[in-house]
């Protein structure tokens, strides 16, 4: 039996089953893509972010919110 035998056995024989796949990759892709374009985000702008600078703006830490 061959890779793509046992593919179309496995996920796209059946509607839900393929429907699932897809779904699936889809949220797969999804969290990835996220990821990996947050990183290149945070990668290309290190330093000018509110998470980078918030120290020298905020002295005492965080005892006076309210």
């Amino acid at each position: 039996m061959s890779i793509t035998n046992s593919l179309y056995g496995a996920l796209f024989r059946k509607n839900y089953a393929m429907l699932a796949a897809v779904f699936g990759a889809g949220f797969a892709f999804e969290v990835g893509f996220n990821n990996g374009v947050n990183k290149w985000w945070d990668n290309h702008n290190r330093g000018r972010q509110w998470k980078d600078i918030r120290a020298k703006y905020i002295e005492g830490g965080d005892e006076d919110e309210e």
